[in-house]
């Protein structure tokens, strides 16, 4: 008389078991890069918004680019845009946002940046302001 086989051995419960694990593992180590890249996005976002303005309002209205960027400078943007996704203002020292002025005159007053930002899962993302005349 043959014995019925009820449930399952050890050996397929610890490789069910492994498995389960495995993809749990991979589950979290995705939603980590996915989390980064959107981190990375809102930064790129972030940098964009600063560069158009200062190009489509900074410049046109004065005539050259501020020395240091601030919430008050371009008053045009969502606030928020100047704190990166760590929750540093620009121009803090922890900051993945950074503004540099180049080619300025002793009022401050400059002809050239570059905005970069820190990014994750990429190389950093620079914006250059175009050299006014």
């Amino acid at each position: 008389m043959k014995s019925e086989r009820k449930g399952f051995t050890v050996i397929e419960l610890l490789i069910v078991g492994a498995f389960a694990g495995l993809l749990v593992i991979l589950f979290f180590l995705q939603k980590a890069n996915v989390a980064a890249m959107q981190r990375d996005d809102q930064r790129k976002t972030a940098i964009n918004a600063m560069y158009y303005a200062l190009e489509g309002y900074y410049y046109p209205k004065y005539g050259y680019y501020p020395n240091q960027l601030t919430e008050e400078e371009l008053p045009v943007i969502d606030p928020q845009l100047f704190t990166d996704p760590q929750g540093v203002n620009l121009g803090k020292e922890a900051s993945s946002y950074v503004y540099e002025a180049a080619n300025c005159n002793n009022q401050n007053q400059c002809q050239e940046f570059m905005l970069r930002a820190t990014l994750e899962k990429e190389d950093t993302y620079i914006k250059k302001g175009k050299q006014k005349e």
